[in-house]
């Protein structure tokens, strides 16, 4: 599976079973097409992600971030306080692509409307999460 979209938080490292780690994070994929009667529609997904290669380019997939993820999907069960047992869908990536980086927050060396400008990202306000 490969799909382009955008992290909707920082990506977090978690370690697993003695030295491993994974990187976990999300992927909003947007839709957008127009109607019958011309009114532009959107339509939002949100792919959960696991990176299990590179703990390093954590830093990187930062929110606002534009990636590119290629990956298999998996089926994952998990135990609901309210509902019962349920299931989501996680990409396990094989390789990551960044094609934009969001200005860190608390970098005053880094200003976000210059990254969008040379990078093509939108304002935190465009964004639809």
């Amino acid at each position: 599976m490969l799909f382009t979209g955008r992290l909707t938080a920082n990506a977090e490292v978690n370690a697993v079973k003695g030295d491993k780690q994974v990187i976990n994070f999300t992927v909003a994929i947007n839709q957008r097409w127009k109607n019958k009667a011309g009114e532009k529609k959107e339509k939002t997904a949100f792919v959960d992600c696991a990176y299990w290669r590179n703990s390093g380019i954590a830093e990187y997939l930062t929110k606002g971030a534009v990636v590119e993820i290629s990956g298999w999907m998996e089926a994952q069960g998990y135990q609901s306080k309210k509902d019962g047992i349920r299931a989501r869908l996680i990409c396990t990536c094989d390789t990551i692509k960044l094609f934009s980086l969001v200005a860190k927050a608390n970098d005053p060396t880094d200003s976000h409307e210059k990254k969008a400008a040379t990078t093509g990202a939108g304002k935190d306000d465009d964004l639809p999460f």
